[in-house]
């Protein structure tokens, strides 16, 4: 499982040009499901998501979480992130996990986010969506469960 995760001054998903989902400040969560990922990856991977300390302090060091600075998280289903660019210059993407399966993963993955904090708002599993962000530094980081 991945996550590309921004620290964000705001992000929005349109879907058909209708705003579906929008936080202000907080992180912006695109996540890649892959084969053979689990449940207890999905939930290891939430924790560490919400604990990143990416936001400034008082003193202008990343100290703080999501939740202490009472920040929204938007999460986007993206299984791009899967993809394999090993060979040739057009990506594969045997190793991202069916939809069928993955869904239920992407959502377990939200439920778990919005236990540990507020503000949660999601993309549509397998939408067309336009994603909107204004990257906070710009910070990105990405966390993968093989390497959490």
């Amino acid at each position: 499982m991945i996550a590309l995760i921004q620290r964000v001054s705001r992000a929005s998903v349109d879907i058909n040009e209708k705003e579906i989902a929008a936080i202000s400040s907080g992180l912006m969560v695109l996540l890649g499901i892959q084969v053979g990922d689990t449940e207890k990856e999905a939930k290891k991977l939430a924790q560490k998501t919400v604990a990143l300390r990416v936001f400034d302090d008082d003193n202008g060091d990343m100290n703080l979480d999501v939740k202490s600075i009472e920040g929204g998280v938007l999460i986007v289903p993206n299984f791009t992130l899967a993809a394999d660019t090993s060979r040739g210059n057009r990506p594969g993407f045997s190793t991202a996990m069916p939809p069928k399966e993955a869904e239920p993963l992407f959502g377990l993955f939200t439920e778990e986010i919005r236990a540990l904090t507020k503000g949660v708002q999601t993309g549509v599993f397998g939408a067309d969506m336009q994603v909107s962000l204004v990257n906070d530094g710009p910070i990105t980081i990405s966390l993968e469960t093989k390497n959490t």
